[in-house]
């Protein structure tokens, strides 16, 4: 019987794969077969990602996603060198705490050039010709916290919800060109970057947002078995759907 998420001799571009998410997804697809195009910033971050991946012929593409206008030229000198891709995985991202007062226009930018403008930028870039397989996928990372409010989040918030109605969007337009496009919504998930969130919080607000999730908070793990699901061959009809992965969460 044929594994419907075997990724063998298939190349996908895995966004933040310096840390947390992006690297849980990166090795994810790896064990799979996939070849891993891995990017970020940090060179020396993503070397340490590549020594954890399974089997060869992996990538590092240093490269800065807040450039959004570069990136569709990138993306079609990375299919020149390295072949054709069959999906694209668009896991970086900032998180933000920042109560609607202390809200000022640059940290509002920054975070949502990396967050969403990337995502606009990196499906330009995967449409054109000669870029991507005639059936290829996009994933974004989106979040429960573009579905459900919480305070101090306003500005992240808004970059996650706008996400799953890119996604929505994108689906229709490119299914023209073969690609589909999901995203995937998160609960809170043990990376550093929201370990680093919780810190900050004290300790009653943690214990009431463990409470909020009645399977326990999640681990990157969970989060990268659903992108790989999008992406093989099990997520062959699925198209412009969030696909929430948050310990219910949101089904309270």
């Amino acid at each position: 019987m044929v594994n419907p998420m075997d990724m063998m001799g298939r190349c996908m571009i895995v966004t933040g794969a310096s840390s947390g998410l992006g690297r849980e997804i990166a090795t994810c697809l790896s064990r799979l077969g996939a070849r891993v195009i891995l990017v970020a910033r940090n060179r020396q971050n993503l070397e340490q990602t590549a020594g954890m991946l399974d089997g060869k012929d992996h990538v590092i593409e240093p490269f800065d996603l807040s450039q959004c206008d570069e990136i569709p030229p990138w993306m079609k000198g990375l299919a020149k060198k390295h072949g054709l891709l069959d999906g694209v995985v668009h896991s970086a991202g900032i998180q933000l705490t920042r109560p609607i007062k202390d809200w000022n226009s640059t940290d509002c930018e920054r975070l949502m050039n990396v967050n969403l403008n990337a995502c606009f930028a990196l499906a330009k870039g995967f449409r054109q010709k000669g870029v991507h397989k005639q059936i290829s996928g996009i994933v974004f990372l989106s979040s429960v916290a573009g579905l459900v409010a919480e305070p101090g989040l306003a500005i992240y918030t808004a970059s996650k919800s706008a996400i799953i109605g890119l996604t929505r969007c994108l689906a229709i337009e490119l299914v023209r060109d073969g690609i589909r496009v999901n995203a995937i919504a998160p609960g809170f998930i043990h990376t550093e970057m929201v370990d680093g969130l919780l810190d900050c919080m004290p300790p009653e607000y943690l214990a009431t947002l463990a409470a909020k999730h009645p399977l326990g908070l999640g681990k990157p793990r969970d989060v990268a078995h659903a992108v790989a699901f999008l992406l093989a061959d099990t997520g062959r009809w699925i198209t412009g759907t969030t696909l929430v992965v948050d310990g219910g969460y949101t089904a309270q």
